[in-house]
């Protein structure tokens, strides 16, 4: 196996293993969801439409939730997720990797669960402007 084939192998797997934490934590916190179904919305990206990743999201029939590519409108990481942090961040510096990963988790680990609430509900009526506006972006 070649290092970059073995390099999207092992992104491929984390995708997996990420989906497997997912549904534990989906269990564990709201196991109704598991039996009513989950959709999940990712983007187009290699690990994410990967077979494997594809072979796991139909062995638990969660649904995919199409994102159209190049749309920063839908992903709630870009419209919402991305800003808040650039500011938190702005005019930090970091000694090591480590720093900054230690910032990362203690800025997330105080964010308001309405913070997340919030990103995906509007979620909802960013689809509805992409719908009416046939799939044209939703924020210019």
């Amino acid at each position: 196996m070649s290092l970059r084939s073995s390099n999207e192998y092992l992104a491929r797997s984390m995708v997996t293993i990420t989906l497997d934490r997912l549904k534990e934590a989906i269990r564990r916190k709201r196991p109704g969801l598991l039996r009513r179904g989950v959709v999940l919305q990712h983007d187009n990206a290699t690990p994410h439409s990967a077979n494997l990743t594809q072979q796991w999201l139909q062995r638990y029939g969660w649904e995919i939730l199409p994102h159209p590519a190049h749309s920063p409108d839908l992903a709630p990481s870009d419209f919402h997720l991305f800003g808040p942090l650039k500011r938190h961040l702005g005019g930090m510096a970091f000694e090591t990797e480590d720093d900054l990963i230690s910032e990362l988790r203690n800025w997330f680990d105080n964010l308001d669960v309405d913070f997340f609430r919030v990103g995906i509900n509007s979620l909802l009526s960013r689809w509805q402007k992409c719908i009416d506006l046939h799939g044209d972006y939703v924020e210019k």
